[in-house]
């Protein structure tokens, strides 16, 4: 857990907000108009919300930007005795939405922030009016592993599986305090000029022991292993509700943990005219790569869908 007043040289720069509701610390970020229309910008593995740092400024000048760590990321607590479940994470976003009482919310969710965004979105539609999808999946796409290529041929999935059974991948997982870069190398990041010693600080200080990182090794067993489906699947009566709702999606075509041609297929498969935008040269972590052209399309998404 990164302490609340830590901004890693300025480059996090952002008041700390904690909401304590749900049985543990999450803390938040909260900038911008509290009057003006929410972005809810979701994070993944096995980031937290400083991977939105170059975003929120520009988003807040007109819009209420609300960043939360998930549970065992960032500047939240780490609870030993909890689940780290897609539907936990799902749970502990709508507690901290009930008590911001956000309303006509544009979430932005890339990585595991794109589940958790259509987990939410399926259960409380009322609360929800865009969806910006950014290397990440919907979930509801029906497309077969003839029409996109599989999860588990990305190169992501494929180091996850192959080290389960000598324990390499939950020995790495439980490490991320050292391993974190390595990690994110494995699933797509591109942008080595951005790494210097202040970014490997701010992405590592999360996980200072195994203990801390319990969430980096649960969020994608909970994919590979199939934890989530039975949580997708009780969901499923609000598809309706999630595809009434304009959305984008914004695809790093060099993402090594989604095999871009599958997000793109799952979305289409849900927003057959959605817009999809390709961004050649952009990896898995979009915000690091290319965070002014994520804001322009934002930006330009929510102008056209008022």
């Amino acid at each position: 857990m990164v302490p609340l007043d830590e901004t890693y040289d300025g480059t996090f720069p952002f008041t700390p907000h904690t909401f304590d509701g749900h049985g543990f610390v999450q803390h938040y970020v909260d900038e911008g108009p509290r009057d003006a229309e929410p972005i809810v910008l979701l994070h993944g593995e096995p980031t937290w919300g400083y991977l939105y740092r170059n975003m929120i400024g520009p988003l807040s000048e007109h819009h209420r930007v609300v960043v939360p760590d998930h549970m065992g990321f960032g500047k939240s607590e780490t609870p030993q005795d909890r689940e780290y479940t897609l539907q936990a994470h799902t749970e502990n976003l709508v507690a901290l939405i009930q008590d911001l009482d956000l309303t006509d919310i544009t979430f932005f969710g890339q990585d595991w922030g794109g589940p958790i965004a259509t987990a939410v979105t399926v259960r409380h539609p009322e609360r929800v009016e865009r969806l910006v999808y950014a290397n990440s999946l919907a979930g509801y796409g029906r497309i077969s592993n003839d029409d996109a290529t599989p999860m588990s041929e990305s190169r992501w999935f494929s180091w996850i599986g192959g080290g389960l059974e000598s324990g390499r991948t939950a020995d790495v997982l439980l490490n991320l305090g050292s391993t974190v870069l390595s990690v994110m190398k494995i699933t797509g990041f591109t942008n080595s000029a951005a790494v210097d010693d202040t970014w490997i600080r701010a992405y590592s200080d999360p996980f200072p022991d195994r203990a801390s990182a319990i969430g980096g090794l649960e969020f994608p067993l909970d994919a590979y292993l199939g934890r989530i489906a039975e949580y997708v699947i009780a969901g499923a009566g609000g598809v309706p509700d999630l595809v009434a709702k304009p959305a984008i999606l914004l695809e790093g075509m060099e993402d090594a943990a989604i095999p871009p041609d599958r997000a793109i297929a799952d979305f289409r498969a849900l927003w057959p005219g959605g817009q999809v935008v390709e961004l050649p040269g952009v990896g898995h972590y979009c915000q690091e790569d290319a965070p002014d052209a994520l804001v322009a399309h934002v930006q330009e998404f929510i102008r056209t869908n008022p």
